[in-house]
């Protein structure tokens, strides 16, 4: 991102922080039948246009999933400014590493950890692994591989991550490993089913991805979409929403 333009985001990032100090001391409940949000990356800002985050929160949804980072190089140039919009329209902020397992992992979750500042304030659902490329690991390697990461970042964000990643992925690239039950599933689905396939032999899962294909009010383009099960409890609760906006 050039210079000018991160002065205008910025700019546009502080205007809305007291707008929304404004507008979310008046929003209502965020404790809906079901929870849903989008999860949005570069991709969503096309031309480089802002995401409205007041409109995604106007529309219903009550979280958004963010990509941080990848690998060991890049940093969403984005991130910064969705983060602080999102929390001023009051959307519960989730925030993801796109794995490349390639690379050591420690060093991966070090740069995430360290760019998105921990994940234990108001507003914050657990870290995300993005886990849908096996690096050329065989199931072995790559079930070691995720083991270190998630170890490394709930050591230094203090909280139990969350892993996302699609059933035929985790069938084949992780030998359908049931080593993971203590981390919260976010699966990718699409099939239209009334539930998604759970692999792994996960005994539930907590987000949804139904569609790479949503419509949502805010954002240009397509995005996915995903919905709240509940297995983690009170959204609130889970979303660090306790207090805010009327929640319990």
């Amino acid at each position: 991102m050039n210079s000018t333009r991160w002065r205008a985001t910025c700019s546009l990032a502080l205007s809305a922080i007291t707008a929304g100090s404004i507008l979310t001391a008046t929003l209502p409940s965020t404790a809906h039948a079901e929870q849903t949000g989008p999860d949005v990356s570069s991709w969503q800002h096309i031309d480089g246009r802002m995401i409205d985050w007041f409109a995604v929160k106007r529309s219903g949804h009550d979280f958004a999933m963010v990509k941080a980072t990848e690998g060991l190089s890049y940093i969403n140039p984005y991130f910064v400014p969705d983060s602080v919009l999102m929390r001023a329209a009051g959307v519960a902020r989730g925030t993801y590493h796109y794995a490349r397992p390639n690379l050591p992992p420690e060093p991966q979750a070090a740069m995430y950890a360290a760019v998105v500042l921990g994940q234990n304030g108001p507003l914050d659902l657990p870290p995300v692994l993005d886990l849908e490329d096996s690096g050329g690991l065989t199931p072995a390697a790559l079930i070691d591989w995720t083991h270190r990461y998630l170890n490394t970042v709930q050591a230094l964000t203090g909280r139990v991550p969350i892993i996302y990643t699609y059933p035929t992925f985790w069938r084949t690239a992780m030998a359908d490993s049931n080593q993971f039950h203590r981390y919260p599933l976010w699966i990718a689905d699409y099939r239209g089913n009334p539930q998604p396939e759970v692999p792994g032999g996960w005994p539930a899962w907590t987000f949804w991805q139904t569609t790479d294909s949503g419509s949502v009010p805010g954002i240009a383009g397509g995005t996915d979409v995903n919905v709240y099960s509940g297995a983690q409890g009170n959204f609130a609760q889970f979303a660090n929403m306790a207090g805010l906006f009327g929640s319990s």
